[in-house]
């Protein structure tokens, strides 16, 4: 009889010290998940709040972000297909892709023609209340870029708007205009949840990415995530340290004093991504196009 006791007992602290170890191994791969857990949403964060830093202007409303579409898992299957899309083109482009897109602030503008113009030289010069800057147009390296940028500027899609972003610091050195709905009449405010989420009511796909640099000078597109242009781009002042996401379709031939300036008198406000509205308040008036 004590001998089946003791059998018992031993039995007893067996099943005790499996059930134990058992415990223990499920409290260490618990404790290891969501330490990677952990890991991959820090990771996210960062990513997500570097690429707001660069590439929004102001906070997006929850129904404009990112601009493509509105579930996370159609964004990215479009992106998928427009970045093959966009990797498959040689330039200059024969043919141009321009997709009706209405997320974030629309103010909507036809679509540009699919057959773009690709043996024309183009030069724009954007009216500022503050001076003229003119520009050369790539064409012959972001055709359709440039088609968007002088279907858009031909119809007046920009007249008495502002820029409602300029950077001077953090190595972004750069004007961000293009917003639609920002108004020549408006006081921009930096708590705005709209402001920097207007477009034309179409996307395009990036161009001429490959080797993509940001010296002064450089005029290129703004965007929210790969093949997201639509109608906001930034002039580069002073030479700018960014990732080759944001197509370059235009070189500043001159103005480029009147970008600085505008930079060394500050902001009225400033973004928590960066950078802020001009204190001195940049008007477009308009975009005239010269073809040669």
């Amino acid at each position: 009889m004590a001998g089946s006791k003791e059998r018992d007992r031993r039995r007893a602290r067996e099943r005790y010290e499996q059930q134990r170890r058992a415990q223990l191994e499920r409290q260490r791969k618990l404790r290891k998940r969501f330490g990677i857990g952990l890991a991959i949403v820090c990771v996210l964060g960062l990513v997500a709040g570097v690429s707001f830093a660069l590439l929004g202007s102001a906070p997006k409303k929850a129904t404009a972000s990112p601009t493509p579409s509105a579930s996370a898992s159609a964004s990215a299957s479009a992106s998928a297909s427009a970045t093959t899309s966009a990797a498959a083109v040689t330039e200059p482009a024969s043919h141009c892709t321009y997709t009706p897109n209405s997320a974030g602030d629309v103010v909507k503008a036809s679509l540009p023609p699919a057959t773009p113009n690709s043996k024309a030289a183009y030069t724009a010069t954007i009216n500022t209340n503050v001076g003229k800057i003119g520009i050369s147009l790539l064409n012959s390296k972001a055709t359709c870029t440039v088609n968007s940028f002088v279907h858009l500027a031909k119809a007046g899609f920009w007249n008495n708007t502002q820029c409602h972003r300029v950077s001077d610091s953090g190595g972004l050195y750069m004007l961000q205009c293009g917003d639609p709905t920002a108004k020549s009449s408006q006081k921009l405010s930096c708590s705005s949840t709209t402001l920097g989420t207007g477009g034309p009511g179409y996307q395009f796909n990036d161009e001429n990415l490959t080797g993509a640099t940001y010296k002064a000078g450089t005029v290129a597109m703004a965007n929210s995530g790969a093949n997201t242009n639509g109608s906001q781009f930034f002039l580069v002042f002073k030479d700018t340290s960014l990732p080759a996401s944001y197509t370059p379709f235009g070189t500043i031939t001159s103005g480029l004093a009147i970008l600085q300036n505008v930079a060394k008198a500050g902001t009225s406000c400033t973004y928590a991504a960066g950078g802020g509205v001009p204190k001195e308040k940049v008007v477009i008036n308009s975009v005239t196009i010269k073809q040669t």
